[in-house]
């Protein structure tokens, strides 16, 4: 699937989670998902406890982070030794 086709996946709507980017057609913010896998949960299990979405959609998630992330700027979280 395309990178395109896999962002569209995500919406942003001001009236549902306050705006927070999700998952199309869900209230299952991208923040959730990638806490999730941080947290441990393989994509299999975020699947099986969330039947409406697709591996894509988890994908989607992923790749919309590292777009975010791709123009922001960072201030360290500890000073640098």
């Amino acid at each position: 699937m395309e990178q395109k086709q896999l962002i569209e996946r995500i919406a942003l709507n001001p009236k549902i989670m306050v705006g927070k980017p999700l998952i199309r057609g869900t209230r299952l913010t991208v923040q959730y998902i990638l806490n999730l896998l941080a947290h441990g949960a393989t994509v299999d299990e975020i699947l099986q406890e969330y039947k409406g979405i697709t591996k894509e959609d988890i994908l989607a998630c992923l790749l919309y982070a590292s777009e975010t992330l791709e123009d922001t700027t960072f201030m360290p979280l500890v000073e640098a030794v």
